[in-house]
């Protein structure tokens, strides 16, 4: 029983194997059929969409072929038409040269013609200008025959007829001025006596160019002098005035032109003397004292001028300048004295004839302000009391006085003519020796202007009487080859500019100097 169960099984499943093998090749055959019937559809449509594509592709083909031949057709009528329009223009061109070479051949044609007209037109001048030379000296020849004179002889003569006229036209004109002078009698007569009053002058002549400074002992000298001169190089080079230290005992001689300078060196040096430490920076020190102490004196006594004249309302810069004449003279005389002097002289001559007398004062008193800068400023004392004057807003009448009270100019008003007498009365200094000292003190300021106006010159100092001039540089600006050239073009400048006796010493001197505080 269970193995007729078992055959019957395993039959059963035999069968369902071949059955299901036997419907799965049945698929798979339907299947492949199915495939290959839709294959050769697919190749059909490939083949038709190839054919469309060869046939559109030969027809865009034959297009393109076509618009390039247009296209070329196109661009050649372009070309050739540009073409004959260039030639055109060419030809235009062409004609144009041709006929701008046949106008420059007619106008060459013409220019040649012109050049041989005035040539002969030239030659015939010439021709001309020989017979007119030959006729003037003809004319001249007759001239002289019928005159019975030369040429110079009647030239004398002309001269004398115009001499004999000019005499005539001279004595004429004196004559109406004698009449005019006749009818101001009285404006004469004060003027006249001016006049006579400026005639009085005596001699009185002495320079003052040095200051003496007494020592306590000789062996100040070299402590004065110093190691290897290093105070006395110092003391120089800040005051701008010569130490001369000789056998001279207990004596130190101050030699400058500038009196403010050789001022301030001799109070520096007197202080230096009684404080006992002299060395170059004690020295720098008392040097700066002495020139803020002389600064006050000069304001001092300016005012005190001032007020002992009775002339108020000045300029205080004028009023300094006034004080600084104390240190400035004049032949042995005070210059701020001999001011105040033609001052009250000039009040006194003022009062005598009936004019201002404070205008008289004020106009005395200025009238040698110029010789307070003369020293540091270029020009005259009289073109820069001039100056200062007008700067400062004084009167016209105290510019004229200033101006004309050595004779330059003019005198506009009889104060001025008061103030020219009062100058010579006060002063009394001849003319020859006012040139000569005046010569040798502009010689000095022109050293000294000649030497500041090289670039890097810091300051100049003309000492030993115009025989040396030393000269700080700025050691930023000047190196030590430059030190050299300097001085050679300073001595060429000074062999160009000046008239001098002997030779006069250039020295450049450099110095770098650094400071610093311990604190």
């Amino acid at each position: 029983m269970s193995v007729s169960v078992f055959t019957t099984v395993l039959v059963v499943i035999l069968a369902s194997i071949v059955v299901a093998f036997i419907a799965w090749s049945a698929a798979i055959s339907y299947r492949k059929n199915t495939y290959e019937s839709k294959m050769g559809s697919a190749e059909e449509k490939s083949r038709e969409i190839i054919d469309e594509a060869l046939k559109t592709a030969e027809t865009k083909k034959r297009e393109a072929l076509l618009e390039a031949k247009e296209e070329s057709l196109k661009t050649k009528n372009e070309l050739e038409k540009e073409t004959r329009e260039r030639r055109a223009e060419l030809q235009r061109y062409e004609r144009r040269v041709l006929s701008k070479e046949e106008n420059l051949d007619k106008k060459s044609e013409t220019m040649e013609k012109r050049e041989a007209g005035l040539a002969a037109r030239e030659d015939g001048l010439n021709k001309r200008n020989a017979e007119v030379e030959s006729l003037y000296e003809k004319g001249i020849q007759e001239l002289e025959k019928i005159s019975g004179l030369t040429s110079e002889q009647a030239k004398e003569y002309l001269l004398k007829s115009v001499e004999d006229d000019v005499k005539h036209d001279t004595a004429k004109l004196i004559k109406e001025l004698d009449n005019k002078a006749k009818e101001e009698a009285d404006k004469k007569a004060k003027e006249y006596v001016v006049t006579a009053i400026q005639r009085c002058a005596a001699d009185h002549v002495a320079e003052t160019t040095v200051s003496v400074v007494q020592l306590p002992n000789d062996e100040m000298k070299g402590r004065i002098i110093g190691r290897e001169g290093r105070n006395i190089r110092t003391l120089e080079t800040l005051t701008g005035v010569e130490l001369i230290i000789d056998d001279t005992p207990e004596a130190v001689v101050l030699s400058g032109f500038d009196p403010v300078r050789r001022e301030v060196a001799r109070i520096a040096l007197e202080r230096l003397i009684v404080d006992g430490r002299i060395h170059p920076a004690r020295i720098e020190e008392m040097v700066e004292k002495a020139q803020k102490e002389v600064e006050t004196n000069m304001r001092e006594e300016g005012e005190t001028a001032a007020l002992e004249v009775g002339i108020h309302g000045l300029h205080p810069e004028l009023i300094r300048l006034l004080g600084k004449l104390k240190y400035r003279t004049s032949y042995g005389q005070n210059a701020l004295k001999h001011s105040m002097e033609v001052a009250q002289l000039s009040g006194l001559l003022a009062g005598e004839i009936g004019l201002d007398i404070r205008m008289a004062k004020r106009a005395g008193l200025l009238h040698d302000i110029g010789k307070a800068v003369d020293h540091e400023m270029e020009g005259s004392h009289i073109q820069l009391g001039v100056e200062l004057c007008r700067k400062y807003k004084e009167p016209a009448i105290v510019l004229n006085t200033v101006e004309s009270h050595h004779g330059d100019v003019e005198p506009q008003s009889l104060i001025a003519c008061i103030c020219q007498a009062a100058d010579t009365i006060s002063a009394a200094r001849p003319g020859a020796r006012r040139e000569t000292l005046e010569t040798y003190t502009n010689r000095l300021k022109q050293l000294e202007d000649i030497t500041n106006s090289f670039k890097g010159v810091d300051k100049s100092f003309a000492i030993q009487a115009g025989r040396e001039v030393r000269i700080m540089v700025v050691p930023d600006q000047i190196n030590d080859d430059d030190m050299v050239l300097l001085a050679r073009d300073i001595s060429k400048k000074i062999e160009e500019s000046l008239e001098y006796p002997g030779q006069i010493k250039v020295n450049v001197i450099r110095e770098s100097r650094v400071t610093d505080y311990a604190k």
